[in-house]
């Protein structure tokens, strides 16, 4: 199947695009535990996590005995920090930076009396 111009330019226009990664937190205000997750599209997770608590079900396994005792309400998303992907990176590469980006956040919020969900 032949691929018109407007479809050759949208590919090139969705490859050429910046990719911004991020380590995002689910925080439950009742227990202070959180759930860090280094990702590769934060928005992509800030909607999962807002269908989830529009409609009262939880997606997130780790977050499901949480979620079910003191509901959705008590749940909240942060995008703590946004990494943008080198143009000489490889997808592996970026993921472990995202990684240790991970690292790095869960040690400060340890200071800060965090405790976390294990996935």
């Amino acid at each position: 199947m032949a691929k018109t111009e407007h479809q050759k330019e949208l590919l090139s226009a969705w490859r050429e695009r910046t990719v911004v990664g991020g380590m995002c937190a689910i925080r439950c205000t009742e227990t202070n535990r959180v759930l860090l997750s280094a990702v590769t599209d934060p928005a992509g997770l800030r909607n999962r996590f807002q269908f989830s608590a529009a409609t009262g079900s939880c997606t997130f396994l780790p977050l499901s005995a949480d979620w079910n005792q003191y509901g959705a309400a008590s749940f909240t998303f942060a995008v703590l920090e946004e990494l943008e992907k080198g143009a000489d990176q490889t997808d592996a590469q970026f993921k472990a930076d995202l990684e240790a980006l991970a690292a790095l956040w869960r040690e400060r919020l340890a200071t800060e009396g965090a405790e976390f969900y294990t996935k």
